[in-house]
């Protein structure tokens, strides 16, 4: 497993929120007892978790992830490989592991959620539990290319599953901004394989949609296989962004968690 170690020195969390360009704390909880690490979707940005975290403070102190090549960080280039951001992830996650941490992500949020947690177990800092969203079994590949596609290829792949705003797909000017993150996530996920490791260690969670196309019921319970732990499913309706109609009740299972 390609492991990046924990850079040493960095400043101590209050300090580093003003500076670090991958952590958004929107509502921070500095008392919290545990701290929920919130990873997007293909495309997404950390934005997205702003309902968690007024919800959910303060019972927990939410970190939401930023990548690169989106909104503040548009200047920035994107990153295409999993394993690379995973590394890059859990690097900016090393100075908050002074609090037990919980893990989230919703479609490639999911899977890299999964690498995180392999790289937090490595280095000694487990987390409590990872919650796997709208994604199949990092064990269950599909040959996919939406990466590949033209802008309308990619257009179209969004439509399908429902989560972008039709004003942003709409509007030439605005869905030229989103598109780039799009691809370069969708070529990180779509290149991704499954090391050959050990299961986690860790408790997994897993929350699908009983409609998405990207999810089956096999491959939403194949998750199974990536722990040694508990390992608890939870369905809802809806299709790949069912938890936009769930919201109240997704938070409900994140609270039995951080409790």
């Amino acid at each position: 497993m390609n492991t990046a170690p924990p850079v040493h020195g960095r400043p101590t969390p209050a300090v580093h929120t003003a500076t670090d360009p991958w952590i958004r704390r929107f509502q921070p909880a500095p008392d919290a007892p545990v701290r929920l690490v919130c990873l997007p979707h293909a495309g997404g940005s950390a934005a997205l978790y702003l309902p968690f975290a007024r919800a959910l403070s303060p019972l927990a102190d939410v970190l939401a992830i930023q990548y690169p090549g989106r909104q503040d960080r548009r200047a920035e280039p994107g990153i295409t490989r999993l394993g690379h951001l995973a590394d890059l992830v859990a690097d900016a996650l090393a100075p908050w592991t002074d609090r037990p941490l919980v893990v989230f992500g919703h479609s490639m949020g999911a899977l890299l959620g999964y690498e995180v947690t392999a790289r937090l177990e490595s280095a000694g800092t487990a987390p409590r539990a990872l919650i796997a969203s709208g994604r199949r079994a990092p064990s269950c590949h599909r040959a996919e290319s939406v990466h590949r596609r033209t802008d309308e290829g990619v257009v179209a792949e969004l439509r399908r599953l429902g989560g972008a705003d039709p004003a942003f797909l709409d509007d030439p000017e605005l869905r030229a901004m989103i598109l780039p993150s799009v691809r370069t996530d969708y070529e990180a996920i779509e290149t991704y394989t499954h090391p050959p490791r050990p299961p986690l260690s860790t408790p997994l969670t897993v929350l699908t949609g009983d409609t998405d196309p990207q999810v089956t019921p096999d491959e939403a319970r194949a998750w199974s296989r990536h722990t040694t732990a508990t390992f608890t499913l939870h369905t809802f309706t809806g299709g790949h962004f069912y938890l936009n109609d769930h919201m109240p009740e997704v938070q409900e299972v994140l609270r039995g968690i951080l409790m």
